[in-house]
């Protein structure tokens, strides 16, 4: 492992360790009090988002370590931003929380089974793979040490450290949330001789599929008949993947592997643009509403 990529593991496993600060025993409890609502929330991204982009990329011609990081994208769960974004919105912030909580775990299984099999089940990108000599298994390997591993510390400290965490939680979670956008930048400026006109193809992509997982989100939520600030809090989720942790998976896995790498970097730029783009749009909506509320 390199240098540059041992720090991006170190700031990652940061950021999980930062937002297992937050999760409280009530955050499983509303599980149990709303299942159906948090179960819409997790459709649109374990279900819907993956095998929709696996569908993708069995009919599009794109070339397999992008359609490899399409598909590692859509597998991972939805990030610590969504949560804010969703409050931002005036969405339901503790379903937010509650399905991150819950889609962080089911991650643990989830993430590197849909990679596996999608992987395979695509004859482009199974053949890649094979000429890598990866085994998509080792996937788990990274999850553990990106996502296991420091959500159980987080979770231990704040169960036995509270006063401390109450400290250092929001500290550290701006400091891992400003490291990760310092090496995504630091990483495009490195990489700015592919910053072109011929980016905006693969820009394009991203940007569809991150609609996609905002229009999955809006259907379960309508399927499902979830209220307005459920639907707000079910589409963020669905539209905003952890493409920080696609990141780290591309640098242990993949050895940043460069077509990967600006696929995850450009989705974790466009995904905070869309998602304040919806929570602008929902405040301006509640704005117009609220004469005629009065």
């Amino acid at each position: 492992m390199t240098a540059q990529q041992l720090i991006l593991s170190l700031v990652l496993a940061t950021m999980v360790f930062s937002v297992a600060l937050e999760l409280k025993l009530d955050d499983f409890r509303r599980v149990a009090q709303a299942p159906r609502a948090v179960i819409c929330g997790l459709i649109p991204q374990f279900i819907l988002l993956p095998v929709g982009t696996w569908a993708a990329t069995m009919v599009l011609n794109l070339p397999p370590n992008v359609e490899a990081a399409m598909i590692l994208v859509a597998s991972c769960p939805g990030g610590s931003l969504s949560n804010v974004i969703t409050h931002f919105g005036r969405g339901n912030t503790a379903l937010s929380v509650s399905v991150s909580a819950v889609a962080s775990l089911i991650a643990l299984v989830a993430t590197p089974f849909n990679f596996a099999w999608m992987v395979a089940a695509n004859p482009a990108t199974a053949g890649w793979l094979r000429t890598l000599a990866i085994d998509p298994s080792g996937i788990w390997v990274s999850l553990l040490l990106l996502l296991a591993v420091p959500m159980t510390l987080g979770l231990l400290f704040s169960h036995k450290l509270p006063a401390l965490t109450a400290r250092i939680q929001k500290p550290l979670a701006n400091f891992s949330l400003l490291a990760l956008l310092a090496f995504i930048v630091l990483g495009l400026i490195k990489e700015r001789q592919l910053l072109t006109l011929g980016l905006l193809p693969t820009l394009g992509v991203v940007v569809l599929h991150n609609a996609s997982g905002l229009f999955f989100g809006y259907v379960t939520s309508l399927a499902m008949k979830v209220s307005e600030r459920d639907r707000r809090a079910v589409m963020i989720e669905g539209g905003m993947q952890n493409s920080g942790l696609a990141l780290g998976i591309i640098a242990i896995q993949f050895n940043s592997d460069l077509g990967m790498v600006v696929i995850a970097s450009l989705w974790g730029i466009w995904h905070i643009v869309s998602g304040l783009a919806c929570a602008l749009w929902w405040r301006r909506k509640d704005a117009r509403s609220a004469p005629a509320a009065g």
